[in-house]
C-alpha cells in the first residue's frame, strides 16, 4: 500500500475548478473510434454453450427472405436549395448511470502526486442529490477495482515504520461503524477542509484488501466520499458482501479494462481470459421466439457479431435489459469462438469501459481444450 503525507494548508496551486453539474463526469472523454465502435444489440442462440453454463439454445438462422423489389417511379427534378453548413457535433455527453464512457478516464490526479481511483472518482462526481437503485450500483460495480484512499490520525508511516497500530477513520451511522474511503486526492482534501484535523495522513490501499477488510470485520458498510455531498454513497455490508461472493477476488480483468489503454492492452486482456477468470453472459429470451433463450451479441456498424462477455454480473444489470447473468466458463466460450465462424470476436462489459478483442486476438482463449 502507498502511504501519502497529508499538507496542513491547500497550496494555491492545487485549487479546484468549480464542482460539475449532477450527471456531468469530471473527465468525460470521447473515445476513440477504435474503442467506442458502434454497436446494435441483438440475442443469437448457440449449441455447445454446456450444460453447467446454462440452458440448451436454439441454434442461429440466416434463412431470412428478401422480398423482391419494385421498380421506383422517376423522381422530379429537385429544386436548386443554398445549404449552409451543418454544425459540428461536439464529445458525446457522458452516459447516464449505472453505465460508463467506452474508454477509460484519462485524468488521472486531481491532487498532484495522488493517482485517483478515476473511474470511481467520476461514477460518483455522476451521482445526482437523490440516487436511484440502479445508480448506486453504478457506483458499486466501478469499486471493483484499482485502490481508495484511507484517513489516518496523524502520520500513519511514522506509526507503521514504528511497529504501532495504525487507527483508519470510521463514520457512526446508528449502532454500526462504517469505513471511510476516498476516490480521489480531490475528496481527501475536501474532507479535511470539512473537518479541519489537518493532522491526518492518508493511506491507499487496494479495494481488494478494503473489501476483505469490511467482509472479516463487523462493519456495516462503506461511506466513500462522505464530505462531497452530494457526490458521495453509502455502500450497505449486505450488497457490498453479494458483490464480493461473485467477483474475481483480484479484480483482474476489470482493472485491466479500466486502465489507460496500450498498445499491448488486447494481448494483455487475452492473455488473461486464458486463465479462466470468472466470466458472465446475458441471457434473455429471442426476439423471434421468446420461448427460447439466447446469449446476448453485439453487431458493428459493419455486420460483425461479438459476443458480449462480463466481468461480473453487476455488469449485465448496469445495461438495464433485463437480462439474467449466467456463468460461463472461458473453454465454453472458445469452443463457442471454434464452431461458429462467422463470430468475429468478444465485446467485453458493453456498460464501459469497454473492449472488443477479434478472433485472432482470442487465439490463446480458442487454443484451449474443454
Amino acid at each position: 500500500m502507498g502511504l501519502f503525507s497529508r499538507k496542513k494548508k491547500t497550496d494555491p496551486a492545487d485549487q479546484e475548478p468549480s464542482e460539475p453539474s449532477a450527471g456531468a463526469g469530471e473527465t468525460a472523454e470521447s473515445a476513440p473510434a477504435d474503442e467506442s465502435p458502434e454497436v446494435g444489440i441483438s440475442f443469437s442462440a448457440f449449441r455447445g454453450v454446456g450444460a453447467q453454463s446454462g440452458p440448451e439454445v436454439a441454434a442461429p438462422s440466416d434463412d431470412a427472405a428478401t422480398p423482391e423489389a419494385s421498380p421506383a417511379p422517376e423522381a422530379p427534378a429537385a429544386p436548386r436549395v443554398t445549404r449552409t453548413p451543418a454544425p459540428q457535433p461536439g464529445p458525446p455527453a457522458r452516459p447516464a448511470l449505472p453505465k460508463a464512457p467506452a474508454a477509460p478516464p484519462v485524468q488521472l490526479e486531481t491532487v498532484p502526486g495522488l493517482r485517483d481511483n478515476a473511474l470511481l472518482r467520476d461514477a460518483l462526481a455522476a451521482l445526482p442529490e437523490k440516487p436511484s437503485g440502479p445508480q448506486v450500483m453504478g457506483v458499486l460495480r466501478q469499486l471493483l477495482q484499482g485502490h481508495v484512499f484511507l484517513r489516518v490520525k496523524g502520520d500513519a508511516r511514522q506509526q507503521i515504520s514504528e511497529g504501532k497500530a495504525v487507527t483508519f477513520g470510521v463514520a457512526r451511522i446508528g449502532d454500526k461503524s462504517f469505513i471511510l474511503a476516498f476516490s480521489s486526492g480531490k475528496a481527501l482534501r475536501e474532507a479535511v477542509q470539512s473537518d479541519g484535523d489537518a493532522a491526518t495522513s492518508a493511506v491507499s490501499q487496494p479495494v481488494s484488501a478494503l473489501l476483505k477488510q469490511l467482509v472479516g470485520g463487523d462493519f456495516g458498510g462503506i461511506v466513500i466520499d462522505n464530505a462531497s455531498a452530494p457526490h458521495r454513497v453509502v455502500l450497505p455490508r449486505d450488497i457490498v458482501e453479494q458483490a464480493v461472493t461473485q467477483a474475481d477476488p483480484e479484480f483482474r480483468l476489470k482493472s485491466l479494462l479500466t486502465a489507460p489503454r496500450e498498445a499491448d492492452t488486447p494481448r494483455r486482456v487475452a492473455a488473461l481470459l486464458a486463465e479462466a477468470p470468472p466470466l458472465w453472459v446475458a441471457v434473455g429470451s429471442l426476439t423471434e421466439d421468446d420461448s427460447k433463450m439466447g446469449i446476448a451479441e453485439a453487431r458493428l456498424s459493419d455486420g460483425t457479431r461479438l459476443v458480449q462477455i462480463h466481468s461480473h454480473p453487476l455488469e449485465i444489470v448496469a445495461q438495464g435489459r433485463g437480462e439474467k447473468a449466467l456463468p460461463i466458463q472461458v473453454a465454453k466460450l472458445g469452443k463457442m469462438l471454434r464452431e461458429h465462424a462467422d463470430l468475429g470476436g468478444v465485446l467485453i462489459d458493453p456498460a464501459g469501459p469497454l473492449i472488443t478483442l477479434t478472433r485472432d486476438e482470442l487465439a490463446p482463449v480458442m487454443a484451449l481444450g474443454e
